[in-house]
């Protein structure tokens, strides 16, 4: 059984999109997906630096074009399961068929500028915990007043909140843990400080009429998939103020009988995931066009 997955934000890095505008279509596509939200998504995705694409009205829109456009290459493909991480959760509800590329887009362009100008607010960030015990890492952010904001799997935390926080975490780290590595986000996101962004957010939706998912969804908030097209817009909008339970979605990957997995791009960090916590799981990550073939090859076999 194939689960084609989506990145979250931190994924994108300086120029990605440039090698995928070349496929037919694709520079046509991406110029009037920029049209409909008012963003240059190929100066962003192929001119821009580092700083420019981790703006986080920015960066969201980028990943999920990016997203869409790689699947897309893959042709018309019939997944198992899909899933998205933070916001590629709303990449996935386009391979779901719950809402359209345009719609998506036009409700990523608002989720990212709700979240930016909730970041403002306070000067807030994210950090990557590696190595340790969960539990014993989850009870050590909380004693400092931090969310664990992505509990990952694999071991993986990631841990959210100001920037004082976090400058107490890596002076503070939890046992176990060898290192604490600042996250490319511009925020606390999946924290109580995005709470203005899900009001935002809830707006936005209300003008949107999702359908129900034409393959299995698996969500972010407690790893459970979701046969509502309503559900899973009302859990897109809540799910920017909760915790990531990736490590969840994983287990349910597994009890659906997961056997590959593949990442649109820009893919490597769920692939990673899934390498530690999947084992014997065949895995591929969509960087540029060369990996579309050996992603074909994983579908004819799985899909």
């Amino acid at each position: 059984m194939l689960v084609l997955v989506a990145p979250g934000q931190g994924a994108q890095t300086p120029g990605f999109l440039t090698p995928w505008l070349e496929l037919p279509g694709a520079a046509d596509r991406v110029a009037a997906w920029s049209d409909a939200i008012g963003l240059d998504l190929a100066h962003y995705g192929t001119e821009a630096d580092a700083d420019a694409i981790r703006d986080t009205a920015v960066a969201q829109p980028l990943l999920v074009a990016a997203g869409i456009l790689s699947a897309a290459a893959l042709g018309d493909i019939t997944p198992g399961a899909v899933a998205g991480h933070s916001v590629g959760e709303i990449t996935a509800a386009t391979f779901a068929g719950v809402l359209d590329d345009t719609a998506a887009l036009t409700l990523v362009r608002k989720r990212g500028l709700a979240m930016a100008e909730a970041a403002a607010v306070t000067a807030t960030g994210m950090s990557a915990l590696l190595g340790g015990e969960p539990e014993a890492s989850i009870a050590h952010l909380e004693k400092l007043g931090l969310t664990p904001a992505n509990v990952n799997g694999a071991g993986q935390i990631v841990a959210a909140g100001t920037l004082e926080q976090l400058a107490a975490l890596e002076a503070d780290k939890p046992e176990g843990v060898r290192r604490v590595v600042a996250l490319k986000v511009a925020g606390a996101f999946h924290t109580h400080h995005m709470a203005p962004a899900v009001d935002a957010l809830a707006k936005a939706a209300e003008a949107l009429t999702p359908a129900d998912p034409k393959v299995t969804y698996v969500s972010n908030k407690d790893g459970r998939t979701v046969a509502g097209g309503a559900e899973v817009l009302e859990r897109l909008v809540g799910q920017v103020a909760n915790p990531v339970r990736w490590d969840l979605c994983m287990e349910t990957f597994k009890e659906l009988g997961v056997t590959a997995l593949i990442e649109a791009c820009p893919g490597g960090t769920l692939t990673g995931l899934a390498k530690r916590a999947l084992p014997g799981v065949q895995t591929l990550a969509l960087k540029t066009p060369d990996d579309l073939d050996a992603a074909r090859e994983l579908i004819a076999e799985h899909a």
